[in-house]
């Protein structure tokens, strides 16, 4: 009886496991995290992210820069590509005087810019927007 009895208790424990782990499997990755943007080469060769700061929930807003020709780049990129939606992307660097950021802004699917400054020995702002939420930044001076 004892013998039965640990063999039913295994049999049931195991199908406890088979049906969690199948359940476990089938569900939506959606479900378990949110998609999150990730830079996509907008900027072009020789462009490393050195910064990015999200933008509401929906995106982010990534700083870049190429050692080689002293500049960096931004882009706004949407989580999930989607309906034309109103996008932003705005860089400036700091100097001495006063600057003219860049900018592009219009109507987009899946991302805005990229916009670029020379920015050899000057710090960084960079801001972007998607629908109504917004983000930005400053530093990474150089």
């Amino acid at each position: 009886m004892m013998k039965l009895s640990r063999r039913t208790t295994t049999a049931a424990a195991l199908a406890v496991l088979a049906l969690g782990g199948t359940v476990a499997a089938t569900a939506p990755a959606s479900a378990a995290t949110a998609a999150t943007a990730t830079y996509n080469g907008a900027c072009g060769t020789g462009y490393k992210v050195i910064d990015s700061t999200p933008v509401g929930n929906v995106g982010k807003v990534f700083l870049t820069w190429n050692e080689s020709t002293g500049k960096n780049c931004a882009v706004t990129i949407r989580n999930a590509p989607g309906a034309k939606i109103y996008m932003a992307v705005e860089l400036n660097i700091i100097t001495d005087h006063e600057s003219t950021p860049v900018h592009d802004t219009g109507q987009y699917t899946s991302y805005a810019g990229p916009v670029y400054m020379p920015a050899r020995g000057y710090c960084a702002e960079w801001y972007g927007a998607i629908g109504t939420a917004t983000g930005g930044d400053s530093g990474h001076c150089g």
